[in-house]
């Protein structure tokens, strides 16, 4: 009966085992799981990221641009990126398709480079300098994927990071808004609904060449309009999001009222003030110019909101620089690059709308305070550095501030605010003090007067600069100026173009990006938003520690493993000695 046994085993146990892991493999390939055991859920997608896979009926093909002999960092962003879209493709495999391109390579026409064709989506390179043993090497690096979908493309920035210098801290940040950014462009290519912006204008609002990167930025996304409060008897129903750019000239009670009853019926709010009258170009003509109150009549509208902007200006050592003349004479003056500290760059702080941004260039900005109103929630999203000020008006301002060095004692303020977000249900500023001719007035319009709003959200920034282009001349004598990204100074950008050393200096900012992170919180869905929340937690080293325990921890993790080895394999002879001697 053994030798039968025996020659069953061995005959068909074999048979079994290869049997057995065909069907586990089968399983294996109909089931996909996987148990995520990090804290923070890096490796779980969120449920809006689950709905909107679940709803394609389409393939969605992604191609990242993050292939090529690249530093650490873009390294290991490429594999995280690899690791997202992997989980993205166990989701919906069969509308998911994704691939890793060089910039450098040609695309299907042959003729076409791939960094020329993302530099006209509005795709910004980073020029990467890298020290080599045998020298430093440059390295354009294009840190974006591109979503393609029934004919529509969406560019998506995989590193939204402060500068080109790159940091473990700005790499965590990509990694942890990975499923925001994508999520983010997976709604706009399946959506076709687009909400409603409107510019205002009537009261000095610019519509220059200034604004041609505005409206451009717009109206990719959305539906852009210009609205005059002076025409108008009320802001269109259609309207998501009422725009008011730097406007110049007072606003009435009938323009305040029309604002007003638009945040009531839950219309959203995006406000770019200059509070004082501030120019650049007023230096141009003489070395000194007085900052004044422009005297918009607003403060009483956004004081029942919930803030105040200040008619004060912001200064901060950390900040934009401008060309001065240090030296020469008027025939061959000598220039040179200084701190302009009314340029502050801003910072945003960790919230939906700024987090992971990097920094923001304001021109002559206001600070803002808040006040307590009930059932508002106030939040900081524009910050200045550690070391700011304010100066009150009537502000002197004077180009020969620059001939010293600012006095660090000066600049003590941390953190100044001069953007802010306002949530909740708003009082009508006219509730208790309407007219009977503005009661009219509405009547006649077919509207009813409401007294305060439903849950709402208004954002004001107390610089309108910020959204403004400038222009550099053509690449050649008969070519039109060229529009340069938001809030990009035309000085250090023609000077970072030449790859001269001056690159050092030179900060890639984020204005155009802010103004469609506030719009796309402002009419998105919420859920959306929330995934910008998502926070990956560095788990470092401690550097000294390791240097002072490495040869501890070098013999337990290479000797240890080692000697346990020699002693089980000893243990194991001795007992099998001690059994077949017997």
């Amino acid at each position: 009966m053994k030798a039968l046994n025996k020659i069953f085993v061995s005959k068909y146990g074999w048979l079994l085992l290869i049997a057995g892991l065909l069907a586990i493999n089968y399983f294996a390939s109909i089931v996909h799981f996987r148990i995520d055991l990090t804290k923070e859920k890096r490796y779980t997608l969120s449920n809006v990221t689950n709905r909107y896979l679940s709803k394609l009926d389409d393939k969605v093909q992604i191609d990242v641009f993050l292939k090529g002999d690249f530093p650490s960092g873009f390294r290991k962003l490429a594999g995280t990126t690899k690791e997202f879209l992997s989980l993205l493709k166990d989701r919906n495999s069969a509308k998911i398709q994704y691939r890793f391109i060089a910039p450098t390579e040609t695309m299907d026409d042959a003729k076409t480079i791939y960094g020329d064709s993302l530099v006209k989506m509005g795709a910004i390179p980073i020029n990467l300098t890298v020290q080599k043993k045998e020298g430093q090497s440059s390295n354009i690096i294009f840190p974006v994927a591109v979503l393609h979908y029934k004919g529509k493309q969406e560019l998506v920035n995989l590193y939204p990071g402060a500068s080109s210098r790159i940091s473990q801290d700005e790499i965590n940040s990509a990694e942890a808004l990975m499923e925001y950014q994508f999520v983010k462009a997976l709604d706009k290519i399946t959506t076709d609904k687009h909400p409603a912006v409107a510019y205002s204008m009537g009261n000095g609002e610019p519509t220059d060449s200034r604004t041609y990167q505005l409206a451009e930025s717009i109206k990719k996304e959305y539906q852009l309009g210009l609205v005059n409060l002076n025409v108008l008897p009320k802001i269109p129903e259609a309207v998501d999001v009422l725009m008011i750019v730097k406007p110049s000239k007072q606003f009435t009670e009938d323009e305040k009222l029309k604002i007003d009853q638009f945040v009531m019926r839950g219309g959203k709010l995006l406000c770019f003030i200059d509070n004082l009258y501030a120019e650049q170009d007023s230096l141009s003509m003489k070395p000194e110019t007085i900052a004044y109150d422009r005297n918009l009549n607003l403060t009483d509208l956004f004081f029942r909101y919930g803030l105040r902007i200040n008619t004060d200006l912001v200064m901060s050592l950390e900040c934009d620089v401008l060309p001065f003349v240090v030296g020469g004479n008027a025939a061959n003056p000598q220039m040179e690059f200084l701190p302009w500290n009314y340029y502050p760059l801003l910072v945003g702080t960790n919230n939906r709308i700024t987090k992971g941004l990097g920094y923001v260039s304001s021109r002559f900005a206001n600070s803002i305070d808040t006040i307590a109103v009930k059932d508002v929630r106030k939040e900081k999203l524009l910050v200045t550095s550690k070391n700011s000020r304010t100066i009150s008006t009537p502000a002197l301002i004077s180009l020969n501030e620059n001939k010293t060095t600012p006095e660090d004692n000066q600049f003590r303020r941390d953190s100044i605010p001069v953007a802010m977000l306002l949530e909740g249900k708003f009082l009508s500023l006219y509730r208790n003090r309407l007219t009977t001719v503005q009661a009219d007035t509405l009547k006649a319009i077919g509207e009813s007067f409401l007294p305060n709003s439903e849950d709402s959200k208004i954002i004001v920034v107390a610089d309108g600069d910020m959204l403004f282009n400038e222009y550099i001349p053509g690449e050649n004598p008969n070519a039109a100026p060229e529009p340069l990204p938001m809030g990009w100074n035309k000085y250090t950008y023609t000077e970072y173009l030449k790859q001269s050393s001056f690159s050092k200096l030179f900060v890639p900012v984020a204005n155009q990006n802010f103004l469609q992170n506030c719009l796309e919180y402002l009419t998105s869905n919420p859920a959306i938003s929330e995934t910008r929340n998502k926070d990956i937690v560095l788990r470092l080293l401690d550097s000294k520690k390791v240097k002072e325990n490495k040869s501890t921890w070098q013999l337990i993790n290479i000797a240890l493993p080692v000697l346990l080895l020699i002693i089980c394999g000893w243990f194991y002879q001795e007992i099998r000695k001690r059994k077949y001697a017997e």
